[in-house]
C-alpha cells in the first residue's frame, strides 16, 4: 500500500480528516489543547504546525499510522514511523508471538491480514476450509477478499452469500475511507464485480427473526455439512511501525455446538 502526498502542503490534509471525522475546527481545538483560530491558520496555511502539533492532531483525528507520516512530509518533517519487512530480525517477537496464537486457536480457522487483505500467516484450521479451491487463487499471494468472494473460490459454498458479501464489501468501504489506498479502492472494485456463483441469486431472505448469535455469522458447507462462524479482528494497540499498524489477526469463532463437535472430532481424528 503507497500513499500519495499532496503538494499543497499539511493544512488541507488536516482539514480534510477533520471533516471526514465530522469535527469542528473548535471541537478539534479543544481536543488537541489548542485553539480555533490555530487550527484555521494551520488548515489555511497562514501557520506551519510544529511536529508534535501535527502528531497531535493526527492522534485526536485517529488518523492511520500510514497517514501521519504524510502528514509529517506535507508538512516538512520526516516520517516518523517506520515500515519494516514482517521479515524483520527485530519483529520476530511478534512472529513467533502471531504462530503461537494461531496454533493455539487450533483446530477452528485463524488467519493474518495485511492491509490490503494479503495472507501473512494462517493455521491449519484455515485449511480445513480452502480445501478444494482451484490453485490459480492458492498460489500466493493469498488474497483474503478473493479466496472469500470469488465465484470459483469460498463463495459457492457459503449459504448465507449476499448477507456475508454485503458485510465485507462494507468492511472494505469503510477502510478504503479511512486509509485513502488506491491499491484497497481496485481490490474493492474487483472483488465487487464478480459475479455471484449460481444459485446465490436464490438464496433464501435474510429470517425476519434475528440470528441465534451474537453477530452475523458466516455458514459455509463442508463435506455436507453446514457449519457457522463469528469472525473477530484483532489489531495491534498503539504501534509504532506501519507494517504491525496494517496488520489484523482474524479468528473464526464457532457459532454453534455440531460445528464445535465438527471441527474438535477432525482434530481428533487427526491427533489418533
Amino acid at each position: 500500500m503507497t500513499t500519495v502526498v499532496s503538494d499543497t502542503g499539511v493544512g488541507p490534509l488536516l482539514r480534510g480528516w477533520r471533516e471526514q471525522r465530522r469535527l469542528s475546527q473548535l471541537e478539534l481545538a479543544l481536543r488537541a489543547d489548542s485553539s480555533a483560530r490555530h487550527i484555521s491558520f494551520v488548515e489555511t496555511g497562514r501557520a506551519r504546525p510544529s511536529e508534535e502539533m501535527v502528531l497531535r492532531l493526527a492522534e485526536h483525528l485517529d488518523v492511520p499510522v500510514r497517514e501521519r507520516n504524510a502528514l509529517l512530509l506535507a508538512a516538512g518533517y520526516a516520517p516518523r514511523y517506520a515500515e519494516s519487512p514482517l521479515g524483520a530480525p527485530h519483529l520476530e517477537v511478534l512472529r513467533e508471538g502471531i504462530e503461537r496464537l494461531l496454533r493455539g486457536y487450533e483446530p477452528y480457522p485463524a488467519f493474518v491480514v495485511d492491509g490490503s487483505y494479503t495472507v501473512v500467516a494462517a493455521n491449519r484450521g484455515i485449511g480445513l476450509l480452502l480445501d478444494g479451491l482451484p490453485e490459480h487463487l492458492l498460489a500466493p499471494p493469498l488474497n483474503a477478499m478473493r479466496l472469500t468472494l470469488h465465484p470459483e473460490g469460498l463463495a459457492p459454498r457459503i449459504r448465507n452469500l449476499r448477507e456475508w458479501r454485503g458485510h465485507l464489501l462494507a468492511q472494505m468501504e469503510r477502510q478504503i475511507a479511512l486509509a485513502r489506498s488506491e491499491a484497497l479502492r481496485e481490490l474493492y472494485e474487483e472483488v465487487a464485480a464478480y459475479p455471484l456463483p449460481p444459485g446465490a441469486e436464490e438464496e433464501s431472505a435474510p429470517d425476519a427473526e434475528p440470528y441465534p448469535y451474537i453477530a452475523l455469522p458466516m455458514r459455509i458447507e463442508h463435506d455436507g455439512r453446514i457449519l457457522s462462524f463469528v469472525s473477530s479482528i484483532s489489531t495491534f494497540n498503539t504501534p509504532m511501525d506501519v507494517t504491525v499498524a496494517e496488520l489484523a489477526i482474524e479468528t473464526l469463532l464457532p457459532a454453534d455446538a455440531e460445528t464445535v463437535a465438527y471441527l474438535q472430532s477432525l482434530a481428533a481424528a487427526v491427533s489418533e
